[in-house]
């Protein structure tokens, strides 16, 4: 791996004020876990470290509802609370915690198109694949791919961006926002039926984004094998018609095995298979850009063991 060019390691500690309830399973204790095993495990000093930005309300606008982000802000600024009917709360600092969740994806951005660094991982929460336009839900506060993908278009001249989203859960949010824009292809590998109760077959975009969504629906207790046919078969051909110029991952890890909110059956080699696709499809269609962004993987140990194998595949792709 050279020197100049590695894998961006987007994190900032802001990232663990945003609080949630006691018991809640998306909490400051992912991050924590994710770094303290870097460490340990000596992939910290490999990685180009990148600080965070807040992103901008205009930033945000460009897939999010004015409305939308006056919300938050209101929300944030009486002190705190439940941002929808569920499981989506807010802290007193969460709104510029999301500001910055977004603005990681912005600066990892701008690192890869600078060439500067040839991958990144956004380590970041809140996560964002369930916020829709005018929408927070399922932990998403901001949709920070969504956030990223036009950002990639509208400031580096990206045109085409491809979204993969291998989190367990169906990413509505992504697919609600880009459903009819052809210039963003969004392909998700989830379990189904399961929350948030979208991502079926049928539903491939509407209007001129027809054909530019790819939804593939997998029963729970699915394995790394059906996994990886998805990607051999329809994942990798997709992604090589479409021809991005930047290729994005909304990595969850709670396809895990042993993470608590599904019923998956992956392991932390199965996260590393599916980003050695991700690595030929870029190296053949995009230069090798590539932006991963956290999302969900509630097990603590599974999780930090699932991001170092993703993180040292993507390192083969910079060697």
């Amino acid at each position: 791996m050279s020197v100049s060019r590695s894998v961006g390691f987007v994190y900032d500690d802001v990232f663990l004020e945003h609080l949630t309830p006691p018991g809640h399973p998306e909490r400051p204790d992912r991050l924590r876990a994710i770094v303290q095993h870097l460490r340990q495990c000596g992939l910290w000093n490999t990685l180009r470290h990148i600080v965070p930005f807040a992103a901008s309300d205009q930033q945000l606008i460009t897939v999010h509802a004015r409305e939308h982000i006056e919300y938050v802000k209101s929300i944030c600024t009486a002190g705190g609370g439940l941002l929808d009917e569920g499981d989506t709360h807010a802290s007193i600092d969460s709104f510029e915690v999301a500001l910055h969740a977004a603005g990681a994806v912005l600066a990892a951005i701008d690192a890869v198109a600078a060439k500067t660094i040839d991958t990144a991982f956004c380590a970041i929460r809140p996560p964002g694949h369930h916020a829709e336009y005018k929408r927070p839900m399922g932990f998403c506060i901001f949709n920070n791919v969504a956030v990223g993908a036009r950002y990639a278009q509208q400031k580096h001249n990206l045109k085409k961006v491809a979204i993969v989203d291998w989190d367990v859960h169906h990413g509505n949010g992504t697919q609600h926002i880009f459903e009819a824009d052809p210039s963003v292809l969004y392909i998700s590998l989830h379990q189904y039926p399961f929350y948030p109760g979208k991502g079926a077959r049928s539903e491939r975009g509407i209007g001129e984004g027809e054909g530019y969504t790819l939804n593939i629906p997998l029963p729970a207790g699915t394995g790394e094998e059906r996994y990886l046919q998805a990607f051999r078969e329809e994942v990798v051909p997709a992604l090589a018609q479409f021809k991005p110029d930047l290729l994005m991952i909304s990595a969850g890890f709670d396809a895990h095995k042993d993470d608590p909110l599904a019923g998956m059956k992956l392991t932390d080699g199965s996260f590393a298979a599916m980003t050695a696709f991700m690595n030929e499809v870029s190296a053949n269609q995009c230069e090798g850009r590539i932006v991963s962004v956290l999302e969900g993987g509630y097990n603590l140990e599974a999780l930090a063991a699932s991001v170092e194998a993703h993180l040292r595949e993507l390192q083969k792709l910079a060697d």
